[in-house]
């Protein structure tokens, strides 16, 4: 049994070998994947996932057979002969293998008869009846229909030649397979040897001039057939000529040349060129455009914004994917149904303008990046609105719209509560980078209040607010959002104390304790300070007598002291603090903080010694619990009477017993 397990088991490591060494490109992964999810139905047989209301086929890989969706949009399985085989009446699955019969056939059969209809046409037929080894990516019956009336009346009506020259630009004398049509390459057509490109992504996608072969693989005894989803036109301007023939593209033409970017899309590459249009432009304040126009730094980075590292065909996405650019930050270029997308929307007007060295696909909205803003347009573009619009009504916005180099603290949205504060203390002097802040370092408000900075194991704050996005960074200055309004210190622990009614009764039990000038003198102190209400939990006995014995006094105060400043957004799941007197404070979070399970009231009183946050109980130390002190005590016991019977006992076990006993009592006293 144990013999015919390990075969059985070697059998299947086999089998995933040769899986993989069968999938070697994209499309064959893809198309095993396929294979895999439609065997049930019979040999052969390829599982499809057809988008609903639509004839648009996909082979199916993982993501989107358990999605259920391409480009956004709900999809159904369906099951078909996979390349190169056919149904038998009355069997299973697809047991045959199509029969070979040269391309005129075999266009017939693969749903490509339209350009079956257009060889004989042509006086192509016989070419691709007779010997030879051509590969034809032919267009579908779909891609011929598709075409508009003036351009398919233009190629049948010229004596057929333009007919012929163009079915031979679908044409390559030589036979390719979907695994040699690599990505970036590019083959010489029988047209004038004009070339068509070929791009072989990694989901599994292959294009030829953006055109997605929807039927690869179909052999023919002289070649082999790729049914593409539309009809190709030869290719013969670079990126760059594209934009300048083009009227709609003017403003995008003089911004390229005072950028000096003409060049770069003149040379060899693959480029994906996101061009807005004319109406584009116009759409931008002209005060905001004229700024970053005049600006060769900025407008470097805004055009270079519109231009990927890679070039992406529209049928290549079928999901949203981040792209590099050319400005260094990434684009969401994504589908929504027929419509390409970027960042969630679609603005992309005319898709696939193909050249030499790339694609370029027009939109109607110009694209801004980050690099290219001023502080208060880098606010109003993400959920700061509120502070935003506080920036300006505190008067600030020559600031937050010239050069200088700065960071604003902009709150969210939800963070101020009718609360607006000074906004000047939200803008510090200089232009920083989260990364660079470090645990204790102070920073200079444009009002003149220095500000420290706290780093924790969760989180990265500035006073009393933590940081809470990743960092705009601007032409000039950095945007921070925080969760919180700032709150600047404003005196000491004490003075923070005396200024708030609620501590009243702490005030003085402090005063009595000889702890005033503990809490008034240098230092970094984290006070879970007792309100009046906290206060009169306590028995009016136990609090005469507490008061009366300043140094306990002064104990159970020193329990509520932390030492090293602790705001609440540094605090996690499961924090711990030293007190100045008695063992840890445990701390913990859900919608509150916690402190020793008594919740937090109110955090963040920021003081310039500490902070203090309101507690309406007195902390006590938490309990073992019984178990632990159950075990903790016979332990004890069993220690106790091994170290009387010594003579008797195996001193090695004492010896483990006695480290044991230690451990415990280690471990419970952390």
């Amino acid at each position: 049994l144990r013999l015919m397990m390990n075969v059985c088991v070697l059998v299947l490591g086999l089998a995933l070998v040769l899986t993989l060494c069968v999938a070697r490109s994209p499309y064959q992964a893809v198309l095993q994947h396929s294979r895999i999810r439609g065997r049930q139905q019979g040999p052969n047989v390829c599982a499809m996932q057809q988008l609903k209301g639509t004839d648009k086929k996909y082979f199916t890989n993982c993501k989107q057979w358990y999605h259920r969706k391409i480009c956004g949009k709900p999809t159904v399985i369906t099951y078909e002969c996979c390349p190169g085989y056919e149904k038998i009446p009355g069997e299973k699955g697809c047991p045959a293998a199509l029969p070979l019969v040269n391309i005129y056939n075999t266009l017939g059969v693969v749903g490509a008869s339209t350009t079956q209809m257009y060889s004989e046409r042509a006086k192509l037929r016989e070419e691709i009846e007779g010997p030879g080894s051509f590969t034809f990516f032919a267009p579908s019956n779909e891609a011929w229909a598709a075409l508009p009336t003036e351009i398919l009346d233009a190629l049948v009506s010229n004596v057929n030649i333009e007919l012929l020259n163009a079915l031979h630009y679908h044409m390559v004398n030589r036979r390719l397979t979907s695994e040699e049509l690599r990505h970036g390459s590019s083959f010489a057509s029988m047209y004038q040897d004009f070339h068509v490109h070929i791009h072989h992504y990694s989901n599994g996608i292959v294009t030829v001039n953006c055109a997605r072969l929807i039927k690869p693989d179909q052999h023919a005894t002289n070649g082999i057939v790729h049914v593409v989803d539309r009809v190709i036109t030869a290719v013969s301007n670079n990126v760059n000529t594209i934009l300048d023939i083009d009227d709609d593209l003017e403003t995008l033409r003089t911004a390229m040349t005072a950028a000096g970017l003409t060049g770069m899309l003149e040379e060899e590459g693959q480029y994906t060129v996101f061009a807005p249009t004319n109406e584009a432009f116009e759409k931008i304040p002209q005060e905001t455009l004229n700024r970053i126009l005049g600006d060769p730094v900025a407008l470097r980075d805004l055009l270079n914004y519109h231009i990927l590292k890679n070039m992406q065909c529209a049928e290549s996405i079928v999901s949203g994917t981040p792209m590099e650019t050319l400005q260094g930050t990434v684009l969401e270029v994504g589908c929504d149904g027929d419509e390409m997308t970027l960042n969630g929307k679609a603005i992309i007007t005319k898709k696939d303008q193909l050249g030499t060295n790339g694609v370029v696909h027009y939109i109607n909205e110009l694209l801004i990046p980050d690099s290219a803003k001023v502080l208060l347009e880098l606010a109003e573009s993400s959920s700061v609105d509120t502070a935003a619009k506080l920036f300006v009504e505190a008067g600030l916005t020559p600031h937050l719209t010239g050069s200088e180099a700065l960071t604003m603290l902009a709150p969210l949205d939800d963070a101020f509560k009718g609360n607006s504060k000074l906004m000047i203390n939200h803008i510090i002097k200089e232009q920083l980078s989260s990364k660079s802040l470090y645990h204790g370092q102070e920073l200079e408000t444009l009002g003149g209040l220095k500000l420290r900075v706290f780093v924790y194991r969760n989180n990265l704050c500035i006073e009393n607010a933590c940081i809470a996005a990743h960092d705009k960074t601007g032409r000039y200055a950095t945007m921070f959002t925080v969760d919180k309004v700032l709150t600047p210190p404003m005196g000491t622990v004490m003075d923070v104390l005396k200024a708030d009614d609620r501590f009243s009764l702490l005030v003085g039990a402090i005063q009595t304790a000889g702890m005033t000038e503990l809490l008034n003198q240098q230092g970094a102190l984290t006070f879970f300070a007792p309100t009046n209400d906290a206060f009169n939990t306590i028995s009016p006995s136990e609090l005469n007598r507490l008061m009366r014995n300043p140094q306990e006094l002064s104990g159970v105060l020193r329990y509520h002291l932390g030492e090293g400043m602790l705001v609440s957004g540094g605090v996690s799941s499961h924090t711990r603090i030293k007190p100045l007197q008695g063992e840890k404070l445990e701390l913990g979070r859900n919608s509150t903080v916690y402190v020793n399970k008594i919740p937090v009231a109110d955090a963040d009183l920021m003081a310039t010694n500490g902070v203090v946050h309101a507690i309406n109980n007195v902390i006590k130390p938490l309990r073992e619990s019984n178990s632990a002190k159950t075990h903790f005590r016979l332990l004890e016991k069993l220690t106790q009477m091994l170290a009387v019977r010594k003579a008797d006992t195996d001193v090695s076990l004492l010896e483990k017993l006695t480290q044991i006993f230690a451990f415990w009592r280690s471990y419970h006293r952390c």
